[in-house]
């Protein structure tokens, strides 16, 4: 049981993001809840253990079903997440914080949306079937090839700007995102 609790990415996620539920669903989550009283309640005897941790089971899967239901039926909201972490990215590789601070980080994003990394990253590959880092890479590629393709730096000096301390990360990693260099990238331009 305590295995297949760790399946169930909810239990990591803040206060503030509860499991959303309809009256229904709400009756059904509630209806489990008063089963496992009552047996708890109840004369204990050689099956009291087994059907209280089925019930417990049964919990966690419609948990489960209204958890994937919510980000389904809660896209105007989900959709503000994501302009949020549009703007935050945005944000943060036109600040002097990437230099300084590097790449941002999982962490760091879920922080300025106020909401938790797992959260962050089921909302994001429900909707997107992209996690949160391949956002941050998606965005860094993005303007990694801007820079590359408008001015003269140096493919180190571009590296530095974009938060990487050593220029072979950042030509690694932009070659396994577009399968090029960023050399080969930038001569494709003249």
């Amino acid at each position: 049981m305590s295995k297949s609790i760790k399946q169930y990415d909810f239990f990591d996620y803040s206060v503030n993001e509860a499991l959303f539920l309809s009256d229904k669903e709400e009756r059904v989550i509630n209806a489990i809840i008063e089963n496992i009283k009552q047996e708890y309640h109840n004369n204990i005897d050689k099956f009291s253990q087994s059907i209280i941790v089925s019930q417990i089971e049964t919990l966690l899967n419609y948990s489960e079903r209204f958890y994937q239901r919510q980000f389904i039926t809660r896209k105007i909201e989900n959709h503000k997440i994501l302009e949020a972490l549009e703007q935050t990215l945005n944000n943060y590789f036109k600040s002097p914080d990437l230099i300084s601070g590097g790449l941002p980080t999982v962490q760091f994003i879920s922080e300025k949306l106020n909401i938790s990394p797992n959260y962050l990253s089921s909302l994001l590959k429900s909707l997107t079937g992209q996690s949160t880092q391949q956002h941050i890479h998606d965005k860094l590629i993005s303007e990694a090839k801007q820079k590359l393709s408008t001015s003269n730096r140096s493919i180190s000096e571009i590296a530095y700007e974009l938060g990487f301390e050593h220029s072979q990360s950042f030509s690694k990693l932009f070659k396994s995102k577009t399968a090029v260099t960023p050399s080969q990238f930038r001569e494709s331009f003249n």
